[in-house]
């Protein structure tokens, strides 16, 4: 079943939906949340997380995602996100998940796509304890190179509190918090298994950039599945069926262990 959701965060609402398979009473399902990228939706591009959600759904495992503040259907300013911002609202979906009586706390895992997977990669540093697994598509670890232009028009004009960025307003708290944020060292205290897919031709967030995380933060904890040709978005059928059936097929060992 897909419902709408909601969660009161900071005085604002939240906005997401659940996917929740038919299931026994009492009998405790696991669960994938999804964290969107920037600029970006509960839907992801061409409804990648919509699809994922319901293949998922029909795996008999849950999905929850949800629109930060300031994107999609939650309340909030774009210009006033920040990634810090993200974080702690991701922290309080996974608190939420967490409590849900529908849902096993001992099978979550935490999806994260371009710079909602920075943001997975840091709330399971933040807390490896409460996650089963960690899959990242395309984690955008460079997100400071992205949007540097836009910081450094702030650091020279004081008086600039936004900027356009291709019609979204980017205020000036997230340059400045970007900027500062070691996202490797914060990542790298997730102790569990980790499956990274990036496109090989990712122009946004470069193929290096999962290589980066396998190097500074997991190890041989992780596995890096290429999508041959793609880009950041994996904005073909062929390429976006191959990132379906790789996140499906690691989600349901979840499921049968």
């Amino acid at each position: 079943m897909q419902e709408a959701i909601h969660l009161s965060f900071n005085g604002m609402t939240l906005r997401g939906m659940e996917h929740v398979p038919p299931h026994a009473p009492g009998e405790k399902l696991p669960a994938v949340i999804l964290f969107h990228g920037f600029t970006s939706n509960k839907l992801e591009q061409h409804r990648l997380f919509w699809k994922l959600s319901r293949e998922l759904e029909e795996a008999g495992v849950a999905a929850f995602r949800y629109d930060f503040l300031g994107s999609g259907e939650s309340d909030g300013h774009f210009e006033d996100m920040t990634v810090s911002g993200e974080i702690a609202e991701a922290h309080a979906i996974l608190d939420s998940v967490r409590q849900d009586l529908r849902i096993d706390p001992t099978r979550i895992v935490l999806l994260g796509m371009s710079m909602g997977g920075l943001v997975a990669s840091v709330v399971a540093g933040d807390r490896p304890q409460d996650l089963r697994d960690l899959v990242l598509l395309c984690p955008a670890g460079n997100m400071y190179d992205i949007v540097k232009p836009v910081v450094d028009m702030h650091l020279a004009n004081p008086e600039l509190k936004v900027l356009d960025y291709g019609g979204n307003l980017i205020g000036r708290a997230f340059g400045e918090d970007v900027r500062v944020m070691n996202v490797y060292d914060r990542a790298k205290n997730y102790t569990g298994e980790v499956l990274l897919v990036h496109g090989t031709r990712d122009s946004t967030v470069p193929f290096t950039v999962s290589q980066r995380y396998i190097e500074t933060c997991y190890g041989d904890r992780a596995e890096l599945h290429p999508i041959e040709g793609a880009d950041h978005t994996y904005n073909k059928h062929e390429w976006e069926r191959e990132v379906l059936d790789t996140v499906v097929a690691r989600v349901k060992k979840i499921k049968q262990a």
